[in-house]
């Protein structure tokens, strides 16, 4: 049996198609062969973390807990340091982290897939990586100086990197062509998911590994189970929400009943 992608998804398909094999391709190569190329990647990995920590701040803000600091290292990991209001506030801070990572970069592709404006979606992630600098980068850290646990130089690094993302997340959207924005929107929801599940395999790794502190750590303490559990609860978590983005992906915006666009021949 065969099976034929609706002609309304093709111009999405083929963009996303794009963006995975090139992104799949340059990992490839910095892994294995050229090291040196793991320059391309390294601003979305940092913009990754921003969204992974900025996820921590809004889970503490929802449920009423105080945020201190936000900090992102050059190593690409990051910190956020917050009171949980209670205990099951603590839970939604630790899980947020990879799952709005993975909701950010689902969130992308239903977008883009409905043909809202890429430049908006660009504009807003400028916006979003700019609060998180100026105000729980920079703000926050002053303001909780003596609780924050944060170093200068953390909150240095943690200010320049915000403000270049925010710069270079803005002059894309209000420079760049349209079909440039589409291609750098695609690229960005691509690094989000794939730097999401990469960064879970990672923490399985580590869990398993060593007794490093992590948001799997946090999630065990509080509940009295193996932070292998959680990791493999937010792993679950992610490829459900990463299949419900690919389907809404997919959908034939001419379909009445929403079904999937495949056709049998």
């Amino acid at each position: 049996m065969k099976y034929q992608i609706a002609e309304d998804v093709k111009p999405q398909f083929k963009l996303l198609l794009v963006a995975t094999v090139l992104s799949i391709a340059v990992w490839f190569l910095a892994s294995w062969f050229l090291p040196s190329l793991n320059f391309v990647f390294y601003p979305l990995q940092l913009f990754a973390t921003f969204v992974h920590e900025g996820s921590h701040v809004l889970a503490a803000l929802v449920t009423g807990s105080a945020v201190q600091s936000l900090t992102v290292s050059p190593d690409t990991s990051g910190v956020v340091w917050s009171q949980p209001n209670g205990w099951f506030s603590g839970l939604l801070i630790s899980s947020a982290g990879y799952i709005g990572t993975t909701l950010f970069g689902t969130l992308l592709l239903v977008w883009m897939r409905y043909g809202f404006s890429s430049r908006i979606a660009l504009y807003a992630a400028s916006g979003f990586v700019g609060l998180m600098t100026v105000v729980f980068g920079l703000i926050f850290p002053v303001f909780n100086v003596f609780t924050a646990n944060v170093t200068l130089g953390s909150v240095i690094f943690t200010v320049f990197s915000g403000a270049l993302l925010t710069a270079a997340l803005f002059a894309t959207a209000r420079f760049a062509t349209l079909k440039w924005a589409d291609f750098a929107l695609a690229f960005i929801a691509v690094q989000c998911l794939l730097n999401s599940f990469f960064s879970l395999g990672d923490l399985f790794v580590l869990s398993a590994t060593t007794d490093a502190h992590s948001d799997a750590v946090n999630m065990a303490s509080s509940t009295g189970t193996s932070c292998w559990n959680w990791v493999f609860v937010w792993i679950l978590v992610s490829i459900a929400m990463i299949s419900i983005g690919l389907r809404l992906y997919a959908v034939s915006q001419k379909s009445a009943n929403h079904d999937l666009p495949f056709e049998d021949n």
